[in-house]
């Protein structure tokens, strides 16, 4: 592979480092003490509530209603893991497939906002192009211990 000033594997890196950045940027902007408060789920509530999809608005009644303090945990750890483990480069196919399945979910959720479309599916892009390209081969803690 051809690539200007750094490796196709460096340049995988990159993207894979650029990720972890948006995914770190994600869990920054958030107020932690609404969230931890309630108001992040509720917000998601409100929009799953009015869903043109039955199964977004079920199954988020099921799994997220019954515990907003647990989900609002789960999405912030979650994301700063993500951006981290990214960043690093550790665990890294893990956190690929990780934040592309949290991408799923947002974009899901969040169908009619055409913003958070074109944020959660270039997002899934890079991390299907980051792990079939094994982006953790430069510049991570995988490679430095031989993972993966």
């Amino acid at each position: 592979m051809d690539a200007i000033w750094l490796t196709g594997a460096e340049w995988l890196a990159v993207l894979r480092i650029g990720l972890g950045v948006w995914w770190l940027e994600s869990w920054r902007h958030k107020d932690k003490k609404s969230w931890f408060e309630g108001a992040g789920i509720s917000w998601a509530a409100d929009v799953a509530a009015k869903h043109r999809w039955n199964a977004v608005r079920s199954g988020f009644e099921a799994v997220v209603t019954p515990r907003p303090r647990t989900m609002a945990y789960v999405v912030l750890y979650a994301e700063f893991a993500l951006g981290f483990g990214l960043i690093l480069g550790f665990v890294t196919p893990v956190a690929l497939v990780g934040g592309l399945l949290l991408n799923v979910l947002y974009f899901t959720l969040m169908i009619h906002d055409w913003g958070e479309q074109g944020q959660n599916s270039m997002m899934a892009l890079i991390s299907v192009v980051a792990l079939f390209g094994m982006s953790w081969q430069s510049w991570s803690v995988d490679s430095a211990l031989g993972l993966f």
